[in-house]
């Protein structure tokens, strides 16, 4: 206990040092976290890729201190909704950084000469660009000269999204040739954070790259693959375990999008241990949310067995509710469509959203509107 207290009262130290005396814990009821976190001694850690935050204070500044096992990178919003283009990006690294989230003058900028505006409350969004193999973050705490306040529920629609390089995001801030590196990868940019914009929905990712099936990018058969990965709390660490009883979201929906590393460099996974472990992940799923529980099964474009072998799974599965939808190779184009080494920019990503998104809305019942893809 004196121990938890000293620490708390070395972060109390440190942000009123720099001039900010109100202060929370990362752990804080008021602010919200959506995504797969858990909740520490040392505040809120996690390292799927996607995560997002949501902090609401009335003041002049925000800062939040951090501690990260490597370095990542997230996406920043001020007073609005996650959009394709955040106020800013900033990086989290090294241990007990403090990080000046919105200064008095960064507001100002944003916001203008709008007083009003000034002096209300404000809600920033931080949203975890990159994925877990480039570290393990962890949210300390968040200062402001003002107060906290309770920040928005999350919406009454969730997603969940399993994938592999495709739904991180994986060079879509990139050039065609380009090749991969952190600072290009965003997963606010994926067909998976746009589908859920379109439809107000929360999401909730689960994806690495390079992962499979049965197989992952140019290797052999493996347990170390997205099914089993998909019952983590962290992407990074077999354990603990993810229990869905504890979970604060269950999804309405679950889109998978995997395949790809299973065929990947000329090789092909055998039918019957790509379906079984297929089958396996989708009875996790229902085991997690119930047999009625809707699961959208996306087949990539690569290679035509793709297709074969998905479809064999569902059909296979005696399982009901599963969905099934095939993508033609024409879904976007090679060039202008592309990022960092063979994978979708933005724009690409836009259309495979569009692909997505009438499926999803017949799925659930969720009406189309004739709004933009954000």
């Amino acid at each position: 206990m004196i121990k938890r207290f000293l620490s708390l009262l070395t972060v109390l130290l440190a942000f009123c040092g720099q001039g900010w005396c109100e202060s929370v814990k990362g752990s804080d009821g008021r602010i919200t976290y959506i995504g797969r976190v858990m909740e520490n001694d040392e505040g809120v850690s996690f390292d799927w890729t996607g995560v997002y935050t949501k902090v609401r204070f009335q003041g002049n500044s925000l800062s939040l201190k951090v501690s990260d096992t490597h370095k990542n990178y997230f996406n920043v919003w001020l007073d609005k909704d996650m959009s394709e283009l955040p106020d800013k990006v900033i990086s989290t690294f090294g241990n007990d950084s403090t990080i000046v989230l919105f200064s008095l003058e960064e507001m100002k900028s944003l916001l203008g000469k709008d007083k009003k505006a000034l002096k209300a409350p404000h809600q920033v969004i931080l949203q975890k660009r990159t994925e877990g193999s480039q570290g393990k973050t962890t949210f300390k705490g968040f200062a402001t000269d003002g107060i906290f306040l309770q920040a928005d529920q999350p919406s009454e629609r969730v997603m969940e999204f399993i994938g592999d390089s495709y739904t991180c995001g994986y060079g879509t801030e990139a050039s065609n040739t380009e090749r991969f590196s952190p600072e290009t990868e965003n997963q606010n940019l994926t067909y998976a954070c746009m589908t859920a914009r379109y439809f107000g929905a929360e999401q909730i990712v689960l994806a690495h790259s390079g992962m499979g099936i049965s197989r992952n990018y140019n290797g052999k058969y493996t347990d170390d693959n997205m099914v089993s990965r998909y019952l983590r709390v962290f992407d990074s660490d077999a354990e603990p375990a993810w229990d869905a009883g504890k979970a604060s979201l269950k999804p309405d929906i679950t889109v998978i999008y995997l395949g790809t590393n299973d065929f990947s460099t000329g090789l092909q996974p055998a039918q019957k241990v790509f379906v079984k472990n297929y089958i396996k992940l989708l009875s996790e799923i229902k085991d997690n949310y119930g047999k009625d529980h809707p699961i959208l099964c996306v087949a990539p474009k690569h290679d035509p067995l793709q297709e074969t072998y998905i479809r064999s799974s569902i059909e296979s599965s005696g399982l009901s509710g599963i969905h099934f939808l095939p993508l033609s190779h024409s879904v976007h184009n090679s060039v202008g469509d592309m990022g960092a080494d063979g994978h979708p920019n933005g724009s690409g990503h836009r259309k495979i959203a569009f692909s997505v998104i009438p499926v999803v809305s017949t799925i659930m019942g969720w009406e189309m509107t004739n709004d933009k893809i954000l």
